[in-house]
């Protein structure tokens, strides 16, 4: 069987340093739309080097290695087809804002293995330290196809109930034709977002945007909707990647306020409302 999860589940980490400047915070925001208007002192916060601030999803980049998925697909008794693999979820935890400068060591190993019975689930688990401590910890969705059946664990139900109501802000966000072209120069070169050719192949009808793109996008929008630009306040932020957006669409962001936790849903607006990020909730204090 690829997926040995014996084997996935009892390696030992790897761990490795990282190290990241503001020149990849900038470049990572502009990947994700930042700076529009350019002068707009809201934006100034994700592109002026002088008033930084870190936007948290900038940790599933920081470093510039290899995303969670690939990485994942590296570890001992994991042996896949990368064709046969989606990004099915990422989920952070922050416990403490992330430095606009800084070397951190990033310890990786697979925390878990379920059977889906179509298709097996890793989890691709990054705990992130540097000389002050615990910075974060990533989990990363590995979503395989054709690899489940072998009747292990299923794991936990990750689907959440809807929020009650009507949504509290719903904003909407375009997003450039280029945008992929800029976020893969955070360090995710899979061709599926460049190339039309490859694309096609992949049963795509031209290049799709990276997940965590959209990932990072919705977060900003968060912030600034409803925490007032504060990155700070953000302490965890979660969601499962329900479809896919290409360059030039544009993304419709709703948000839910709750205790402790903004519940959110994001759709394609040119597409009818097609789920692209479902089960979302951004913690913050």
């Amino acid at each position: 069987m690829p997926i040995d999860a014996a084997k996935a589940l009892a390696a030992e980490p790897r761990t490795g340093e990282i190290s990241w400047t503001p020149k990849d915070v900038l470049l990572y925001h502009l990947g994700i739309g930042a700076g529009r208007p350019a002068t707009d002192p809201g934006e100034l916060r994700y592109t002026l080097e002088s008033r930084l601030h870190v936007l948290p999803s900038f940790a599933t980049v920081a470093g510039g290695g290899s995303p969670g998925v690939i990485s994942g697909l590296s570890m001992p008794g994991v042996d896949v087809d990368l064709a046969r693999v989606l990004h099915g979820g990422q989920s952070l935890t922050l416990h403490r804002p992330l430095p606009a400068e800084g070397t951190a060591t990033a310890t990786d190993r697979i925390a878990a293995v379920y059977d889906k019975g179509k298709a097996a689930v890793l989890v691709m688990r990054t705990d992130v330290a540097d000389a002050e401590g615990p910075l974060w910890t990533g989990d990363t969705q590995i979503y395989v196809r054709g690899e489940g059946g072998w009747g292990g664990d299923r794991g936990p139900a990750t689907r959440r109930e809807p929020p009650a109501g009507a949504p509290d802000r719903t904003v909407e966000r375009s997003v450039r034709e280029d945008q992929a072209l800029l976020y893969r120069l955070c360090g995710d070169w899979n061709p599926l977002h460049a190339d039309p050719e490859f694309a096609e192949r992949a049963g795509f009808d031209r290049p799709i945007l990276h997940g965590l793109c959209t990932y990072g996008i919705t977060l900003k929008a968060v912030v600034d909707t409803l925490l007032a630009g504060d990155v700070a306040r953000v302490r965890g932020y979660a969601a499962r990647f329900a479809g896919v957006v290409y360059p030039g669409e544009t993304l419709r962001v709703r948000m839910w306020r709750e205790d402790g936790e903004i519940r959110v849903d994001v759709s394609v607006v040119e597409r009818g409302d097609a789920p692209v990020l479902a089960d979302t909730g951004v913690q913050y204090a």
